[in-house]
């Protein structure tokens, strides 16, 4: 039996709400993101960003297939996956760090944003996305046989509204990067960006 259509157009505006919110704060994704449009450029960023809404959508996908309850029975799987997610964050935060000023990147040189593969495969390791995944199935899901329905809605409203909010901030990297007038102006600002994704690892370690 599907589910009801007015029960499941009843979820939309809350699921958006929920999804905006969670979404738009800041977070390693929004981080990286900033500092990808002020180094790179929006239309080069944009595959870290589609990256990330869809490992967001598989996450919630794989939670409401029962990739959550996987690891309450197998706490140490959990652990292993903080540990190489948090070692990953470090040293991309490091490369955003160290990243020379625009001008100064040689043709040679392997600074470049994040990749789509990258990017989606990062949230299986991103404390703030299993935040978003479990919160929004445990939710905004109907019970019995709507379950399956209300989840591939949940999904979708997810998908379409993260998007456009993780763009505002390589939106927001861009402008800053037009405001950096000096290579000094560009040392500065990615060394704080990198701090800044580091100290998500105590987000990830908590």
């Amino acid at each position: 039996m599907s589910a009801p259509l007015p029960e499941l157009l009843a979820l939309i505006g809350p699921m958006m709400l929920f999804s905006i919110s969670m979404s738009a704060t800041p977070g390693p994704n929004n981080m990286m993101l900033t500092a990808s449009g002020a180094n790179y450029g929006f239309l080069r960023t944009l595959p870290h960003m589609l990256g990330i809404s869809i490992g967001v959508m598989v996450l919630m996908g794989a939670v409401a297939l029962g990739l959550g309850a996987l690891f309450e029975r197998w706490p140490p799987l959990q652990q292993g996956l903080k540990v190489a997610g948090s070692a990953y964050l470090l040293w991309l935060a490091y490369k955003i760090a160290t990243a020379p000023p625009p001008d100064q990147r040689e043709p040679d040189d392997d600074a470049r944003p994040l990749t789509f593969w990258q990017a989606a495969a990062f949230q299986f390791a991103n404390p703030k996305a299993w935040v978003m995944a479990i919160s929004g199935i445990a939710s905004f899901t109907l019970s019995g046989d709507a379950f399956l329905a209300s989840a591939v809605a949940v999904i979708l409203v997810m998908g379409m509204t993260n998007l456009p909010s993780i763009a505002l901030w390589a939106g927001f990297g861009v402008a800053v990067g037009k405001m950096m007038k000096t290579r000094r102006h560009w040392r500065v600002f990615n060394a704080v960006m990198g701090l800044l994704t580091a100290a998500c690892v105590l987000m990830i370690l908590s």
